[in-house]
């Protein structure tokens, strides 16, 4: 008989099979029912009096650690000598047990970012029924098998759909929607784990979406064509597109690997927030949203389910009615849901625990790499390691386009911001210590600068981009006035990073030439050989090279303008 088989129809819940384990310091599953129960309760007498059931106790509570530590020979066991007659010789040991995790570390297995924050945080309650829980997980196998838990930065894509599937989702999104990326959220963790950033991609902006590959049902694989310029949320749905189409065109938009993704629909909304007991949320006024039937008024209110729904979906009585307007709320929301996970008490109530992972692993659609609880679980402990005062949720620059219901990027707020969450830049201030290797790489870019015109410099092109190197010494040659600059065409190979190879020498016209490309200290690759005087130090271009006059290196704040807050400020109020 399984867990599931125990007592009477309709009475098992599965919280009711958790048990303390002193030994641990937390609550654990225990799914064994066959278990011997002919031995009485300690709390029963034991034949002999008083004195024989304390003794009986005793020999229950502490494991026997009798004779030697090592299997004697003979074919005797830990517990027993020849026969199976147990051995009396040695002490009885008493082992303290271990000290109990406090309430804070045990939080913090679960804690992490965003959205993928929240979906993940389920996955660490993993243990309670595995089996049922991975049965929940939906998979979609885009190409990708990334591992779980990833050396270096990792980017999650998080996606929500518009399908109106679920009891009373009729109120929101499009009747006949196959399911278009309606809410879209990139989060990204930086390689050292200190902060995290979560960058809203809006649904109209108008961009290219790429060709991408989905597999059929008969295991097939479909190329469907990309298309350019149209909105954003026609990269899932539109044509049979699956996540990995919306996958391939945030790569493209933000110059981002992207590692795995995570999809939900409305019902995700409705059961998560009502797995925690409801999330706070904060209004500067009332809202009062026909189409969505959201009705509160200004101040703070803790919503779930339908309410929760019908809050992070409605944009009429907020702002000026966009879906930007509404990407606030929604971070909003998902600030205040993390906040509310870590201090809920939910990771020390067995029901709340349930609650949550049956709840998140239910909403779950996700890749083949964390295609499984014990995937999700890993990931969700990697990303534990994240502070939530760290965590910034920030939407991508877009203004309005001419017809008043799409936006564009704004690229010169888009791609310093790009660069920043590419390069481990925080929004928020983190404090780092700063190790020996760095403290070097930035003296490279201090001390004095050769005049442009005695920098003499050859581009080699290992970008990827058709013309980078021709483009880069036009340039140069044009704007910057570095005279002396030449096209060294291709690189032998494509390369991750642009650097800037050099003499000892040549120490002035480097740092020169790196003032003017915005090229980091780690860019820098001094030589130990003194040069001629008319050498020519060797730039090349990288993968990380974005356009002529485009700093390599990432700027170390965030461009004016740009709308963010931060996962654990509880001030802010919708308005």
């Amino acid at each position: 008989m399984d867990a599931q088989g125990r007592g009477q129809a309709g009475d098992f819940d599965p919280a009711d099979q958790w048990v303390f384990n002193p030994s641990t310091g937390s609550y654990e599953m225990r799914l064994d029912t066959t278990a011997d129960t002919s031995e009485p309760p300690a709390s029963a007498p034991a034949p002999g009096g008083r004195a024989a059931a304390r003794e009986a106790a005793r020999r229950r509570a502490v494991p026997e650690q009798r004779g030697r530590r090592a299997a004697p020979r003979g074919g005797r066991d830990a517990k027993g000598g020849a026969g199976g007659v147990p051995q009396q010789s040695g002490p009885v040991s008493r082992r303290k047990p271990k000290p109990k995790k406090s309430k804070t570390k045990k939080a913090l297995i679960w804690g992490g970012g965003t959205m993928a924050f929240l979906l993940v945080g389920g996955s660490v309650a993993a243990y309670l029924v595995y089996q049922h829980l991975n049965g929940n997980i939906k998979k979609v196998d885009v190409g990708e098998n990334n591992p779980a838990v990833i050396d270096g930065p990792v980017n999650i894509l998080v996606i929500g759909t518009d399908t109106r599937s679920g009891k009373g989702n009729g109120n929101y999104g499009d009747k006949d929607s196959v399911g278009h990326a309606d809410t879209t959220i990139l989060f990204h963790v930086s390689e050292d784990r200190s902060n995290a950033t979560a960058l809203s991609i809006p649904r109209d902006l108008i961009t290219d979406v790429p060709d991408c590959t989905v597999k059929q049902e008969d295991g097939s694989r479909k190329t469907i064509p990309g298309e350019r310029q149209v909105r954003f949320n026609s990269s899932l749905g539109q044509d049979g597109r699956d996540p990995g189409c919306t996958w391939n065109t945030v790569e493209k938009l933000t110059g981002l690997e992207v590692d795995h993704f995570m999809m939900a629909d409305f019902n995700a909304v409705k059961t998560l927030s009502s797995a925690v007991g409801g999330v706070e949320v904060c209004l500067a006024r009332d809202i009062d949203d026909p189409k969505s039937k959201l009705k509160l008024s200004a101040g703070r209110h803790k919503i779930q389910g339908e309410d929760a729904l019908a809050f992070v979906r409605t944009r009429h009585g907020v702002g000026f009615e966009s879906d930007l307007d509404r990407i606030k709320l929604q971070q909003q929301f998902l600030s205040s849901m993390i906040r509310e996970m870590k201090s809920g008490g939910t990771f020390s109530n067995p029901k709340k625990m349930w609650k949550l992972s049956n709840a998140a692993t239910d909403a779950l659609t996700v890749d083949t790499g964390i295609g499984s609880v014990k995937k999700l679980m890993d990931l969700g402990k990697d990303l534990s390691k994240v502070d939530i005062k760290n965590i910034t949720f920030a939407t991508v620059p877009v203004f309005d386009n001419t017809d008043q219901v799409t936006v564009l990027l704004d690229k010169p707020k888009a791609e310093p911001l790009f660069a920043m969450v590419r390069q481990d830049v925080s929004l928020t201030e983190v404090k780092k210590k700063e190790k020996a290797a760095k403290s070097e790489e930035a003296a490279r870019l201090k001390g004095t600068k050769a005049d442009p015109a005695n920098v003499r410099v050859k581009v080699l092109n290992g970008s990827g981009k058709l013309g980078a190197a021709q483009e880069t010494v036009t340039w140069m040659q044009n704007e910057e006035g570095i005279i002396h600059s030449t096209n060294g065409q291709n690189a032998p190979s494509d390369i991750k990073k642009t650097t800037l190879e050099y003499a000892p020498n040549q120490a002035d016209q480097a740092r020169r030439l790196a003032d003017s490309m915005g090229l980091p200290g780690s860019a820098l690759k001094p030589g130990t050989v003194e040069a001629d005087p008319m050498a020519e130090m060797t730039l090349t271009l990288g993968e990380d090279y974005k356009g002529k006059g485009v700093p390599i290196t990432a700027p170390r704040k965030a461009p004016e303008g740009v709308q963010r807050i931060g996962a654990d400020d509880k001030n802010v109020c919708a308005k």
